[in-house]
Formats: C-alpha cells, sequence, structure tokens
C-alpha cells in the first residue's frame, strides 16, 4: 500500500489510523466534514514522517457528490477505511425520523454510496484493499440501540456480499467489528474496561487485518464468543431481555 484513504478522519480511531500508517510511511488522504480540523494533523504527521498527506471535504450524507469527490482524488488510494458512523439517540429517534434517519443513512446508506464508488475502480484495476468499520451490534437486534443495530446489520451483509463480488479482481475487504471503543462516541455510557478497546488497538488490528487479508475481525476476541452466545439465545427467551 503506498497511499491509503480514510473517511471519516476526525475520529479517534481515524486519527490512530492516520499515526500507525503514517509511521509505516504510507501515505495519506483524510476525508471528513469538517477539514479544518485535519490540517493540524497534516502538518504534524508531514513533520514526524515525511509522508504525503492530502486533507479533503467529504460528507457521507451527501450521496449525490460521492463520485465527483472520488474522480478528484489524484492519485487514487490503493486501500480505502470506513470509519465513520453515528451513533445517536435512539429514544428519540423513536419519534423523530429525522434522528433515525440520521442513523440509517451515517452507518449504512452513506457507506455504501462511497464504497460502490470505490469498489468500482479498484475492480478495475485489480486491486486495492477495502475496510468497513461495522460493530458487534449488528449481530441481533436490541431494544436498547436497534436503529443503529439494524445500520451496522445491513453494512455487515454488504461488506459480506462486497467482498464475495471482488475476490475474483484481487479486491480484498475486511469487516472489523470492534465493540465498545473508549471514544466521544460512547461518553456518559458505563462500559466493561475489559470488553472496551482504546483507538489504538483498534487501529493495529485494522491495519494488521489488511496486511494478513482478514475477512471479518473482532477487535477484543471476547466479543466473538460473547456474541456467540447471544445469537444462539432462543428468540422466545430473548425477545424478553432486556438488552
Amino acid at each position: 500500500m503506498k497511499t491509503v484513504l480514510i473517511l471519516g478522519a476526525t475520529s479517534e480511531v481515524a486519527l490512530a489510523l492516520a499515526d500507525q500508517l503514517a509511521a509505516k510511511s504510507i501515505n495519506l488522504i483524510l476525508a471528513a466534514r469538517q477539514v479544518e480540523k485535519l490540517n493540524p494533523v497534516k502538518a504534524d504527521l508531514t513533520i514526524r514522517f515525511g509522508v504525503t498527506v492530502t486533507v479533503v471535504a467529504f460528507d457521507a450524507a451527501n450521496m449525490n457528490s460521492h463520485a465527483d469527490f472520488y474522480q478528484h482524488l489524484d492519485p487514487k488510494p490503493d486501500a480505502a477505511i470506513c470509519v465513520f458512523g453515528f451513533l445517536g439517540d435512539h429514544d428519540k429517534a423513536k419519534v423523530n425520523w429525522d434522528e433515525c434517519a440520521t442513523i440509517l443513512t451515517a452507518n449504512y446508506v452513506g457507506a455504501v454510496s462511497i464504497l460502490n464508488v470505490i469498489a468500482n475502480d479498484f475492480e478495475s484495476r485489480k486491486a486495492g484493499v477495502i475496510v468497513g468499520i461495522s460493530s458487534v451490534a449488528g449481530e441481533r437486534g436490541r431494544q436498547s440501540n436497534y436503529f443503529y443495530g439494524s445500520a451496522k446489520a445491513g453494512f455487515t451483509a454488504y461488506l459480506s456480499g462486497l467482498r464475495n463480488r471482488l475476490v475474483k479482481s484481487a479486491v480484498h475487504v475486511v469487516t472489523v467489528k470492534p465493540g465498545f471503543i473508549r471514544t466521544k462516541m460512547i461518553e456518559g455510557i458505563a462500559t466493561p474496561g475489559l470488553l472496551t478497546a482504546k483507538p489504538e488497538q483498534v487501529a493495529s488490528s485494522v491495519i494488521k487485518a489488511m496486511v494478513a487479508k482478514r475477512n471479518v475481525i473482532y477487535v477484543l476476541p471476547a466479543w466473538r464468543w460473547i456474541m456467540l452466545v447471544i445469537r444462539c439465545i432462543p428468540e422466545f427467551i430473548f425477545k424478553k431481555l432486556r438488552l
């Protein structure tokens, strides 16, 4: 990989990814809505690692702009990591369609829109790596976050189908299921320390998965077994649980 595109580059996980990739002498394209936040990051990474860092405006919710956004990237990336997402306010989303739509767009529709564009380019070049940050929340719907969870479930299925489609073109697709991550997204939410990853852990796991061409990874291995148990609970029992 010579150049990696990070979509949603202002998040804590994205910044950790940028730092670790730059340390490996990989050039970066950092894309986000608030590009002004990325200018200091660009300066820092350029000075410390001597890599080329390009900052580009990108709005996941503006699907009509995605093709044009990608067309104007020069050079085109060798890999793309889709980091953006939005937990949202679940209770508000139950009665407010705008909040619900924002959750669905940020976690599924916007991601599919831009990754379709990238997938078509990688397929034509017969090379590339696509990484999608999904969530364990997509493995079974729970009353506390089924809007977010259903969007991530759709995203996981999309990445699986994309992986199946692109394997013959030598394009690899990685699905990442981090579990809890200690970021601003879950501020105020009590999470178990042993099941909560640091952004740096997520970044390291993602890069290793890209190099090793892993298909689906759980950042913290315990989540694989936790979700296996949750998936195996019979529905007549599961629907009565307060989760």
